[in-house]
């Protein structure tokens, strides 16, 4: 029996559009990792988490960003502050928790512990031990416990959303936002206090950028999602607009609810489940909100980590955090405002159900990345093809189209081939 001959496989583009992804952007492990470096660790904002998350002086939580862990906490003064979660000394993760509280991080292994902004503040046996008239042991005399601090990150917070960067030169937060997405970032974040609902989290295996994507793309959810389309909560014919940043890594998908709801609904596509019917007809109990300003939905992309949703009632983050070339973990916040009646409340989280790893609409999701994956690992050599809507990059007044796959290409290109 004779082996197939395996020959190596190069990324090539068909041309200089971005309308036919080659799978190997998604498959070659060394990409991924120059991908870790150019846009998660050097020049982006990545997101961490939400300031409600650590109300109190001594507050942490434990996340990751690409594939490097980073701690959030709060000192005693208030301020927030992000640091690598590798201790100076001999490199250990020393923060196994994912939320907790805490006067000071100490490293299991040899009991290095530093303050809540990550100030080295002492050192087991640094001045040696003293035995039978001598001092044994301790560090050199020039060891200074400033020098020896985690490695800090530089942090932007607005609206109660907080970001960080590995690299200190990073162009402000506005700038990196642009300001037509900045201003569907403060419609929902607006500087009312967030109140944290809830957590889910989940191992998709299926490279990162096909989050990005999934969630860049309104081609699909009226064909994928049952619930979305028998319901009418997302339509290709409501009344939307696809927006980017000037780069085209960042986007917003806007759409407002046809009034007509369930009846209204296009019957062609084979989602459309004629006979489905809620046994809970309060998962529609919908009640506009006056910060909405008309959309009953946008969903953001802020490239390269971060989705934030609002879909009707339902708001949340999530967070995207590569684990290898073929997977990542999705962590899902959701959350309301300070402000919100008992029943908002309740009404957000039952809508939370359409959402997250069991969630009615994404479930779908999780699982056409993971069988899209298999194909590109299958296959590696072939392209995918985002065409509708033409080749070009550009905002729209409509959603059938890729517009956004093609301009988030567009950027991965540019920072990828500098």
């Amino acid at each position: 029996m004779t082996t197939p001959a395996v020959f190596p496989i190069e990324l090539r583009w068909e041309n200089d559009k971005t309308s036919r992804i080659p799978f190997m952007a998604y498959t070659d492990e060394a990409l991924h990792k120059k991908e870790l470096q150019r846009f998660f660790y050097e020049k982006h904002w990545c997101y961490v988490g939400l300031e409600a998350e650590i109300p109190n002086p001594g507050d942490f939580k434990r996340t990751a960003i690409g594939e490097r862990s980073v701690v959030m906490s709060r000192d005693e003064a208030g301020a927030i502050h992000v640091f690598e979660n590798v201790c100076a000394h001999r490199g250990m993760q020393f923060c196994r928790e994912r939320h907790g509280n805490k006067k000071e991080f100490v490293c299991p292994y040899h009991q290095w512990n530093y303050t809540l902004k990550g100030d080295l503040q002492g050192v087991p046996f640094r001045r040696g031990v003293k035995q039978d008239g001598k001092v044994h042991g301790g560090m050199p005399a020039d060891f200074k416990t400033e020098d020896h601090g985690l490695n800090k990150l530089k942090v932007a917070s607005r609206g109660g959303v907080v970001f960080a960067s590995f690299d200190h030169d990073v162009e402000s937060f506005e700038d990196f936002l642009g300001p037509d997405i900045l201003h569907y970032f403060d419609r929902l974040f607006d500087g009312r206090k967030l109140t944290i609902l809830g957590y889910s989290r989940q191992r998709i295996p299926g490279n990162w950028k096909l989050m990005q994507e999934n969630i860049k793309d309104p081609y699909h959810p009226g064909l994928l999602h049952t619930w979305f389309v028998t319901f009418g909560l997302w339509r290709a014919d409501n009344k939307s607009e696809l927006k980017m940043d000037a780069r085209g890594r960042h986007a917003a998908m806007i759409s407002t609810r046809g009034s007509a709801g369930k009846a209204a609904q296009v019957t062609q596509v084979s989602s459309f489940k004629e006979s489905m019917q809620l046994k809970d007809p309060r998962f529609l109990d919908i009640v506009p909100e006056p910060w909405w300003g008309g959309p009953t939905a946008v969903m953001m992309t802020l490239f390269p980590s971060l989705i934030l949703q609002q879909q009707v009632n339902s708001v949340s983050t999530r967070h995207i955090q590569p684990v290898g070339h073929d997977a990542f973990d999705f962590v899902w916040t959701h959350f309301g405002f300070e402000d919100d009646t008992p029943e908002m409340t309740q009404r957000r989280l039952r809508q939370a159900n359409l959402f997250g790893p069991a969630g009615f609409v994404s479930a779908d999701d999780g699982e056409v990345i993971e069988f899209s994956q298999e194909g590109f690992e299958q296959k590696p050599y072939h392209r995918t093809l985002a065409e509708l809507g033409g080749r070009e990059v550009e905002n729209t007044d409509h959603m059938v189209t890729e517009t956004l796959i093609r301009g988030m290409y567009r950027y991965w290109r540019e920072v990828m081939d500098a």
